[in-house]
């Protein structure tokens, strides 16, 4: 008797598959991205969405939940029922650098209330200043710096973002250079005073000002990246100047903490599958993109990394929100 039942053993098992190779969506999954349509999250989750539907025909709704920095949507993610369902886009501003810069205004505890189910994709940073500005490459920029303490002026989308952080690092990177911080209320007027003549440097997403740089708007000194991109695949790495210096922001997928192991994973490998399509490659590399492919695990540990660097960055440079 005992020895039928250990030989049955496997056959049941074999015969009884994990609730993650079960669960398939019964119901549309909703995404919540907290910005507006066309810019990179937003992109971000409609390839997906799009992507899943063909391949599988699972429903993808995309909804546009706008407000607080992106936090309304993220709250609204922590707050909904832990089925798989309902999930929304996280980014390297709200995961990594808002819980570091004092002041911050997060209407949530993203440890506690939110969990990272994958990474979907990045966009290298890239060094942009005025068309007229005296210096035409990073080392020169670096001695006019040095000869000019505090006149070398960089713009940012305000207090905190990671268009501070990025010149702050910069700053502290070369030789604890001083900059002259102005910030704006959004990257287009910040952008349009570069390109005017009014502010000498800028930290952008290459996705976002490689058109200003193609057309000589704005002059590109370098992408903080340690590989090239489509858009610029001329522009030299800041990171062979200055090692440190690699900086993409990233554009994850989150649901609510209570969310099972199982369906966390079963998502995971849908959206990064749906990532590493074969017909989202060139569409990625058209806009700037990268596929990042980061499951939960690794996605935890970049934004834990990601906190400590802007940490030191945020201590350095004595930065606050606004």
């Amino acid at each position: 008797m005992l020895r039928r039942s250990l030989l049955a053993i496997p056959l049941l098992l074999a015969a009884t598959p994990s609730r993650a190779q079960q669960w398939v969506p019964k119901q549309p999954i909703k995404i919540l991205v907290g910005y507006a349509p066309g810019g990179t999250a937003d992109i971000a989750a409609r390839l997906a969405a799009e992507t899943i539907q063909k391949r599988h025909s699972y429903p993808v709704i995309v909804e546009n939940k706008t407000g607080a920095g992106g936090f309304i949507a993220l709250k609204a993610v922590a707050q909904a029922a832990p089925d798989g369902y309902t999930v929304g886009i996280g980014i390297m501003g709200q995961l990594s650098v808002g819980p570091v810069v004092p002041g911050s205004q997060i209407p949530l505890d993203l440890d506690k209330e939110l969990v990272p189910i994958c990474n979907l994709v990045g966009v290298p940073m890239a060094l942009v200043v005025r068309p007229d500005a005296p210096f035409k490459t990073v080392p020169e920029l670096i001695a006019y710096a040095k000869a000019n303490p505090g006149k070398v002026s960089y713009a940012s989308t305000g207090n905190g973002s990671t268009n501070q952080l990025a010149a702050e690092f910069l700053a502290a990177e070369s030789g604890d250079l001083k900059f002259l911080h102005v910030p704006y209320r959004g990257g287009a007027p910040a952008i349009a005073d570069v390109a005017a003549g009014q502010v000498d440097l800028f930290f952008a997403n290459i996705s976002e000002v490689s058109g200003l740089i193609n057309s000589g708007k704005v002059r590109a000194l370098a992408l903080a990246s340690r590989r090239p991109s489509p858009l610029a695949p001329d522009l030299p790495l800041l990171t062979k100047d200055i090692a440190a210096l690699d900086i993409s922001n990233w554009f994850g997928l989150v649901g609510p903490a209570a969310l099972p192991t199982d369906i966390r994973d079963a998502l995971s490998k849908l959206f990064l599958g749906a990532m590493a399509d074969p017909a989202n490659i060139a569409v990625l590399a058209q806009r700037g993109l990268v596929d990042l492919q980061q499951g939960s695990a690794a996605f935890s540990a970049l934004i834990k990394a990601d906190r400590e660097r802007w940490a030191k960055v945020v201590k350095q440079g004595n930065i606050r929100a606004e």
